[in-house]
């Protein structure tokens, strides 16, 4: 299987993201998992986002402290996907957003690259001395839920969102 790795965003990697934002776009995805906005913000405010998020004394009041990166694929360079490791929970996240939050690039899919992705956020995780980890996706979301159980996710609880969709928790003793 290919190898991946977790790359920081970069001013180099501008169109390759919006490569990936578009691709997301164009199959009717508007919210973009993991992408820390990404999907919002032009890629020179999102970068700059992304900075003042990786830092507790810049972060915004709404947001928490947090490590975005890109997931590359090794054998052609190619965005495969995106992971947003928050460093700690505060309100919202500790009800339906969690600790890592991910994407996988829609043509990517079902080739096993979202259990990598989750398994190296949770070694990324260790890192900053995260050991009991929240994910949470809709109960519809059938691959995101297979990923976390693979991954080790316990379910805590599941809930109706203010969307009407179904919420599950699940933590992970990492």
């Amino acid at each position: 299987m290919d190898n991946l790795i977790l790359v920081k965003p970069t001013t180099e990697l501008k169109e390759q993201a919006l490569d990936y934002r578009q691709e997301h776009f164009e199959k009717g995805e508007k919210i973009i998992n993991g992408s820390a906005l990404l999907d919002n913000l032009t890629y020179e405010e999102w970068l700059e986002h992304l900075e003042k998020s990786s830092n507790p004394d810049t972060v915004s009041k709404d947001w928490v402290d947090a490590t975005t990166f890109f997931v590359v694929r090794t054998s052609d360079n190619r965005i495969v996907g995106m992971v947003d490791i928050r460093h700690r929970l505060n309100y919202f996240l500790s009800i339906c957003g969690g600790h890592i939050g991910y994407s996988v690039r829609p043509s990517e899919r079902k080739k096993g690259y979202g259990t990598k992705i989750l398994k190296q956020a949770l070694e990324y995780a260790k890192t900053i001395n995260i050991n009991n980890v929240m994910l949470a996706c809709y109960k519809e979301n059938e691959g995101s839920r297979k990923i976390i159980v693979k991954c080790g996710g316990k379910l805590e609880k599941e809930f109706t969102y203010i969307d009407g969709k179904i919420i599950q928790v699940y933590w992970i003793d990492n």
